[in-house]
């Protein structure tokens, strides 16, 4: 049976990346016989200069009809003095609560050949395996009303309403549950109930459901905590959940642990299991066009969407295991590259995967 992947380079390095993954899902398909179509689509900057909007209606449409979405990176300097609202991340916005792809999970894994990458020592990351799920479509980012006015003084003030729903906790809480299941065992939940009412409404819901899953360890802790924990023992982490912002801020410190974010994939789940995967990185409009970008995470990404939305675990776990050999081979794109290694482009980096895929 063939499986649709829909294809959205987006921008900066977004399409160099993708390139390299889209190399090592065809190798894939047809050492596995999987079966993988492709169709390309635009999000982003991309899609602003071709269409006006950062992600057309007909897009979505077509990104929900496949049955599963790879993602490069969205934004650049050229679109920042456009309107908010049609700005390149809206189109990340709308793809996201499109699809209902509420869970966010972000796998924080040091390879051994990385230990001397990361930015903490050796001994307090080696090991290291961690998984982040994050709430992706609901919290501060989504919450209504928000905007600028202006005072009766004249004055302007920016405002935010910070928000969930019971049902929103209850349905990213079993995720991480059912994801600390197959893993160690062991749930974090970030919050800051100490504080803001939404995360005491967070930690009730937890705490409600904890007795259904009795063979997983809850525990809680305030975000400000977290990100300390995270720096100074971050192994005493297995799965940690948390809401939106929290989310996009803790996974991108535990990102650093891993040697660099070139080397974090991530997935987007709705409730039926589809999903959109993409790297944790940005679009890097710096270096785009430079041929030196870090491939490994959308190529990750994809060995994600494999496993989780297309049932193809053993494709997946070849396609860990042929990073896994690259990085023990010695080659290294300039994010993680230290003396004694071998430095390589972003295609010469990929290549080295097909190779020993």
């Amino acid at each position: 049976m063939t499986k649709k992947v829909m294809i959205l380079p987006g921008d900066g390095i977004g399409p160099e990346i993708v390139e390299q993954a889209l190399a090592v899902l065809e190798v894939a398909s047809e050492k596995y016989n999987l079966g993988l179509s492709f169709e390309q689509g635009l999000i982003g900057g991309s899609s602003i200069d071709a269409h006006g909007e950062p992600l057309t209606d007909e897009a979505l449409k077509a990104a929900g009809e496949c049955d599963a979405v790879l993602l490069g990176a969205v934004g650049g300097p050229q679109w920042d003095t456009l309107e908010r609202e049609i700005r390149p991340e809206k189109g990340l916005l709308k793809i996201r609560s499109g699809l209902g792809l509420y869970a966010n999970l972000r796998p924080a894994i040091l390879y051994p050949q990385l230990a001397d990458a990361s930015s903490l020592k050796p001994d307090v990351v080696a090991g290291l395996d961690i998984l982040i799920v994050r709430e992706l479509t609901g919290g501060i980012y989504f919450g209504e009303p928000r905007g600028i006015k202006t005072l009766e003084n004249g004055e302007r003030q920016g405002f935010n309403t910070y928000v969930y729903r019971e049902s929103e906790i209850e349905r990213i809480a079993r995720s991480a549950f059912e994801a600390a299941q197959k893993r160690n065992g062991k749930l974090c939940s970030v919050d800051k109930a100490n504080v803001l009412e939404v995360t005491v409404l967070w930690r009730e819901v937890l705490d409600r459901l904890a007795p259904e899953y009795p063979d997983v360890e809850l525990s809680h802790m305030y975000v400000d905590n977290a990100a300390m924990q995270l720096v100074r023992a971050p192994k005493q982490f297995d799965v940690m959940v948390t809401g939106n912002m929290f989310g996009d801020i803790l996974s991108d410190a535990a990102a650093m642990l891993t040697g660099s974010i070139g080397m974090l994939p991530s997935a987007s789940l709705n409730e039926s299991g589809f999903g959109l995967y993409e790297p944790c990185h940005g679009s890097a409009p710096d270096i785009a066009g430079q041929g030196i970008a870090n491939p490994l995470a959308t190529i990750l990404s994809a060995a994600m969407m494999l496993r989780y939305s297309l049932g193809m675990s053993e494709a997946a776990d070849a396609i860990e295991a042929a990073v896994s050999n690259v990085l023990e081979l010695g080659l290294r794109t300039a994010d993680i590259h230290t003396d004694g290694y071998q430095k390589v482009s972003t295609a010469e980096m990929g290549a080295a995967v097909v190779a020993a895929l």
